[in-house]
């Protein structure tokens, strides 16, 4: 066994997973999981930088995680770097900060790669399943972009589209509650957006549609009632497109007060869930889909599995 760290930094939160891995069977078995609201894409998308503060917060959560993979002895370690750092002009300030905190050099992967990598994650431990039938459609809604997967055991197309929660709240929404012109310039967005995806990805082939990344586990966290945030009982769940539906109309006339007294709400996601949720409603009408297969496991998953 081969002990590792992965660490996933995308628009809006970091995350790490050390876990053992069995470098013959790819099997890894969770040591520590943990996630930071970190907001790195902060006004990226107008000003194309990345802010300073912005590069403070993720560089303390850095020093965290550093300590955290020293502790339980992590003999390799790798950090993809996501949608924001992509997109920034300065990404060398970010590359710089990571490398003197940690010793390694993130890499600032393609979405062609992020899409693979969140495949991997999310259908690894699925394939044995006789219930859920294939191609699968694996979509990871980030506060940047989403990636659209489709594939079987392997991936057969996929696309990363400038669609994310942070991305789209920083755009259009302005109003507590968002204002219904508001929404419909989200939603104009992010049906640009399934038009691109559709370009290239086959979505409406998939028989099963498997939503990854926290707008989608929040959204299953509400629709099971939960009174606290219960990873074990996320993942796998399914939601259907009614509750969903549902669930989406909630949150859209709630105030930001509403939504950060849900239970399951994550300080860092009240102001953004909106249209993370919109743009998981948007691709179940896009593609009929009648219900999300909800996944905890997802790029940093797959991350993980590479180093194995």
């Amino acid at each position: 066994m081969t002990r590792v760290a992965a660490i996933d930094c995308g628009t809006n939160s970091i995350r790490l997973l050390v876990a053992d891995a069995d470098p013959q069977t790819g099997e890894l078995v969770d040591l520590d999981r943990r996630m930071t609201i970190v907001r790195l894409g902060q006004g990226v998308d107008k000003t194309g930088r990345l802010a300073p503060e912005a590069l403070e917060r993720t560089f303390a959560a850095c020093r965290e995680y550093a300590e955290v993979i020293k502790s339980h002895g992590a003999e390799r370690l790798r950090f993809v770097a996501t949608s924001a750092s992509r997109d920034a002009e300065n990404r060398d300030d970010f590359v710089r900060g990571v490398l003197d905190i940690l010793g390694v050099e993130p890499e600032v992967i393609s979405g062609d790669q992020e899409a693979e990598f969140s495949f991997t994650g999310a259908t690894k431990e699925l394939a044995g399943s006789d219930h859920l039938a294939k191609p699968y459609l694996v979509v990871d809604i980030g506060g940047g972009s989403t990636e659209f997967v489709v594939g079987e055991d392997h991936v057969r197309a996929a696309r990363s589209v400038d669609i994310g929660c942070v991305r789209l709240t920083e755009r259009h929404i302005r109003t507590d509650p968002p204002a219904p012109a508001e929404l419909d310039a989200v939603r104009a967005d992010i049906e640009a957006a399934l038009d691109l995806a559709e370009e290239t990805v086959p979505i409406r082939e998939a028989r099963t549609l498997v939503g990854l990344a926290g707008s989608v586990t929040t959204v299953s966290a509400v629709a099971l009632g939960l009174d606290a945030y219960d990873s074990e009982a996320i993942h796998h769940s399914r939601v259907s497109y009614e509750r969903v539906s549902e669930i989406v109309g909630r949150l859209s006339r709630a105030t930001h007060d509403e939504r950060a007294a849900i239970p399951v709400m994550h300080p860092g996601r009240v102001d953004v869930i909106v249209s993370g949720a919109l743009v998981l409603l948007s691709i179940m009408e896009r593609t009929g889909a009648r219900e999300v297969v909800v996944s905890e496991h997802d790029i940093l998953d797959g991350i993980g599995w590479s180093i194995a």
